[in-house]
């Protein structure tokens, strides 16, 4: 088990210093700064590193260390759980901020501002976390640095079948975004790392990443795919994924119909028909009429966030 606690050592310390990495952020950058880039940067690195070591435990534990599958889906839900209760609202992952500019809830800027910090993010993850395994602090990290200049694929099948899986995964991983994000964290956080999880275990084909940016950080320099098989698995899924998400949830793209596109929109108030009792008077209207009070009321539902 020294190999397991050379582990939780590394995440613990992983958390630790993105932590103060951010409170240092706040510190000394604008809150435009902050939340835009360097929350991404942080919470990128933070993701890809607990999961680029994750990963060693999955490959190499179950022979090297003998760890079961039990032991390997409970740490990886305690991972997400606390990756979601510190990342103080990070996307850390591509699809999630271009949901966000497709819901017309962030502009083209920040949203290209965030993809930079993400991809960023991930690379640096990449290189510490190498670093640290040539430290060769467990028998694990000593296979792993052996093999990692000989990494294997994640794509453990056809091109076609994989880009479903992934677009399968973040599909319901973006439902579930859209249908729990005004629940309480107490709730969404660990709803969201159970959710992941399970994918991650009934995803073996192609590791469940359903992050771009992620999974070209771990897979995409390893033999056995090429890069424009890996774009169309990891990237074009995801995506892809992501838009039917939305357009499900919403029946509409904010950002490019106003026009519900799926579903019927039918008016609450219906206007009563019949003649009037003797003596009734018409209540006046303002001016406008029904017809300027209604355009109000859709003007109001079609309001960025209104849903």
């Amino acid at each position: 088990m020294a190999g397991l606690n050379v582990s939780l050592s590394f995440f613990f310390a992983t958390f630790a210093l993105c932590q103060a990495a951010r409170r240092l952020s706040k510190a000394l950058l604008s809150e435009g700064t902050y939340a835009s880039f360097a929350r991404e940067v942080v919470g990128a690195a933070q993701l890809g590193a607990c999961c680029l070591e994750m990963q060693v435990l999955v490959e190499l534990g179950p022979w090297a260390g003998g760890f079961g599958p039990d032991l390997l889906l409970t740490l990886l839900f305690l991972l997400l759980l606390v990756h979601g209760a510190t990342c103080d609202g990070a996307a850390a992952n591509p699809t999630v901020s271009l949901q966000e500019l497709l819901l017309a809830e962030a502009s083209v800027p920040c949203t290209l501002l965030a993809l930079a910090a993400q991809g960023l993010g991930m690379q640096a993850a990449r290189v510490l976390t190498r670093r640290y395994w040539a430290w060769e602090l467990s028998d694990l990290h000593v296979l792993q640095s052996l093999m990692d200049a000989h990494c294997s694929s994640t794509l453990r099948t056809s091109v076609p079948h994989g880009t479903l899986v992934e677009g399968a995964c973040a599909f319901f991983f973006h439902l579930s975004l859209l249908r729990f994000r005004n629940t309480l964290p107490v709730y969404r956080v660990p709803l969201t790392a159970l959710l992941v999880t399970f994918m991650a275990y009934t995803g073996p084909f192609t590791s469940a990443f359903f992050n771009p940016a992620l999974a070209a950080s771990v897979t995409f320099q390893c033999s056995g795919s090429t890069l424009l098989e890996y774009a169309q698995v990891y990237w074009l899924g995801p995506l892809t994924g992501m838009v039917l998400a939305v357009l499900l949830h919403h029946g509409r793209l904010p950002r490019l119909f106003q026009r519900n596109l799926l579903y019927s929109q039918k008016n609450k108030y219906r206007t009563p028909r019949g003649k009037l009792a003797p003596g009734q008077r018409d209540t006046p209207m303002p001016a406008g009429g029904c017809r300027s009070w209604e355009t109000t009321r859709e003007a109001g539902r079609q309001l960025p966030g209104s849903g």
